[in-house]
């Protein structure tokens, strides 16, 4: 977050920045997170239980993020603005969201498959960034709900089903869905009050809120499986299976950066675009993958092009047709004013 000079009302991360680049931003942080799904899930595998790779991603995330607020004299300031903001206690959460998605992965996903889990995610993040951005959750202020945003929530969702063709479906269990079009909610929460909290504070501010608030649910849900009294768990010795946390550090830092320019909507679908544009590249290069998918590839391409259809006929989040968001999103955060979320 910067501060311009004589300013009062703090600017939040990218504002400024043509849409076009917040969104290329935002997708080659899909990319970072289809790397980093596939990294966790096999350190979690290969050390014998499925969380130890949420923890040690969330732990290397918090560690670094840590080192930063240390170095970074905007981590600090921004945290003694946190302090004066008087933000409700709830914007404080964003980091739960992000903690669902890894943990709900981890034991959902060889039930229900990968397909029917993506794509209930997708329809959750789609759902919950409509949502968060009608009701000005985000510091964007509101942005109305109109037919181009619903068109491009819809076509995201049907672009990850096609591309979803062809992978394997485990059983239908109806409360598994729910729980991850539950987690797709939660990221798009996660979006949402992370970039508030930022606005609020700086960049840094919003990271180091960010992972302290998901680290800690991290542990508790990895303790209550067994994670640390079970077996001894074998560590392998792959060095790329443990940056997990240093692709989540730059995935939060792409989110903060998005989200005040085009929104949660966009941003969630710009993010899924990129996963799946991952997804295929490591499908091509990884010995034993199953190559070049086309269906992966198109829905790649519709879910960046559905982000695109989300955009259409409304000025961008963050431009100077939405002037006095943030001093907005800020105004009503005072203490006193009750942390209420209309403007």
């Amino acid at each position: 977050m910067n501060h311009r000079p004589g300013a009062g009302t703090p600017v939040p991360a990218g504002r400024g920045l043509p849409p076009w680049v917040a969104l290329g931003v935002v997708t080659l942080a899909g990319v970072a997170s289809a790397a980093q799904g596939a990294a966790n899930a096999e350190l979690g595998e290969r050390a014998g239980n499925a969380t130890l790779g949420a923890v040690v991603n969330n732990l290397g995330g918090a560690l670094l993020v840590g080192l930063g607020a240390l170095a970074l004299p905007s981590a600090r300031t921004g945290l003694r603005a946190l302090r004066r903001a008087g933000l409700p206690w709830w914007a404080y959460l964003g980091g739960l969201g992000g903690a669902a998605i890894v943990l709900l992965g981890a034991y959902v996903v060889p039930v229900l498959g990968v397909a029917v889990f993506t794509i209930a995610q997708v329809a959750g993040g789609s759902l919950g960034g409509l949502a968060a951005d009608r009701a000005g959750l985000a510091p964007t202020g509101r942005l109305a709900l109109t037919r181009a945003r619903v068109a491009g929530a819809l076509l995201g969702v049907a672009a990850v089903a096609l591309a979803q063709l062809g992978q394997p479906v485990g059983e239908l269990a109806l409360g598994l869905v729910l729980l991850a079009v539950a987690g797709g909610l939660g990221v798009a929460l996660q979006s949402a009050l992370n970039a508030r909290v930022a606005a609020a504070g700086s960049a840094a501010a919003g990271m180091v809120v960010n992972f302290a608030t998901a680290t800690p649910v991290v542990l508790l849900v990895a303790a209550l499986a067994g994670a640390f009294t079970g077996p001894a768990a074998t560590w392998p010795p792959d060095w790329y299976l443990y940056v997990g946390g240093l692709l989540g550090v730059v995935i939060v830092a792409a989110l903060l950066v998005a989200v005040p320019v085009v929104g949660v909507l966009r941003t969630g679908l710009a993010l899924v675009s990129g996963q799946l544009g991952g997804a295929l590249l490591l499908d091509a290069v990884l010995p034993g993958g199953p190559g070049l998918r086309l269906p992966v590839l198109a829905g790649a391409l519709l879910t960046l092009a559905a982000a695109l259809v989300a955009g259409r006929g409304s000025p961008a989040a963050g431009s100077r047709a939405a002037p006095g968001a943030a001093k907005r999103v800020a105004q009503r955060d005072r203490p006193g004013a009750g942390g209420r979320l209309v403007g």
